[in-house]
C-alpha cells in the first residue's frame, strides 16, 4: 500500500459513513449504499479499496468448470487482496446462499484484507467474528452455496446490494450500511466530507446556545455556512 492509499484510508477511517453518503447524494451520485447488507460485527468500522468478484446462477455444466480449483474467480479474489483491501462479492441479492465461511475466509485473514462485503450470506458466523475482518452481508446462513451460484469472475465492474462496484473504489461500512465512494472522486469526495463535519459541529453547537428550530440552520443553509466563518 502507497502512502496515498494509507492517506485516504485514514480520512476515510475518521468520517462518518453517513456523511460520505449526504456528501454523495449533493454531488449528484444517489445510488451509493448497498441495500440489504448489513454489518455481522455491530460496532465495527471498515475502510478499504474494493477487490471485485460475481457468482452467477448455478448450473450443473458450469458448476464441474469453476468449483474446486484454485483457478476459481473466489480465490483469484482472495489473492489479490492485502493490507486495506475489501473483498466484494456479488451475490445476486440472493441473501440465503452463503457467499464465504470460515474456511474460504481464513484466507482473507491471512493476507491481512480488511474484511468482506456481501449481498449473500455468510457461513460459521462465531468462528469468523474471531478472525478480526469486518463482516457485512445481507444475513448468517447455513445454506451452501454451489447449488444456489457459482464464482465466475474476478476484479470486474460488479454489483453489490444494488449499487455498482469497481475495482479500485473505496468501501467505508459501519453499523448504518456500506458505501461505495468512487475511486476517481475520492479526493473530492474527502473535502467535501470534512467540510460538511465541520458544518454540522458548527450548527450543533450553536444550537445549544439558542432556543430555535433547527430548520433555521438545517437543511445546510447560508446562515450555517457563515458559522464557520465566525
Amino acid at each position: 500500500m502507497n502512502s496515498s492509499d494509507k492517506d485516504i484510508l485514514s480520512a476515510l477511517e475518521a468520517l462518518p459513513s453517513s456523511t460520505l453518503l449526504d456528501v454523495m447524494d449533493g454531488m449528484g451520485n444517489i445510488n451509493t449504499q448497498m441495500r440489504g447488507v448489513y454489518s455481522m460485527t455491530p460496532g465495527q468500522k471498515m475502510v478499504g479499496r474494493a477487490v471485485t468478484m460475481r457468482f452467477v446462477p448455478s448450473r450443473p455444466d458450469l458448476r464441474a468448470e469453476v468449483i474446486g480449483s484454485a483457478d476459481s474467480a473466489e480465490y483469484q479474489a482472495m489473492e489479490l487482496c492485502g493490507p486495506g483491501d475489501v473483498l466484494v462479492m456479488d451475490a445476486m441479492r440472493l441473501g440465503d446462499p452463503s457467499a464465504a465461511g470460515d474456511i474460504k475466509l481464513l484466507r482473507l485473514r491471512q493476507k491481512g484484507a480488511a474484511g468482506v462485503v456481501t449481498d449473500g450470506g455468510l457461513r460459521d458466523l462465531n468462528t469468523l467474528q474471531s478472525y478480526g475482518l469486518g463482516l457485512f452481508a445481507a444475513r448468517e446462513t447455513n445454506m451452501t452455496m454451489p447449488s444456489h451460484m457459482l464464482p465466475y469472475e474476478a476484479q470486474t465492474a460488479v454489483q453489490c446490494g444494488g449499487v455498482l462496484v469497481m475495482p479500485g473504489d473505496y468501501i467505508s461500512a459501519d453499523n448504518g450500511g456500506v458505501i461505495v465512494v468512487p475511486a476517481a472522486q475520492v479526493r473530492g469526495i474527502i473535502a467535501k466530507a470534512l467540510e460538511y463535519d465541520a458544518l454540522e459541529e458548527a450548527v450543533k453547537k450553536q444550537l445549544e446556545s439558542e432556543d430555535v428550530t433547527p430548520g433555521k440552520y438545517y437543511p445546510f443553509n447560508e446562515a450555517a455556512r457563515a458559522l464557520l466563518k465566525k
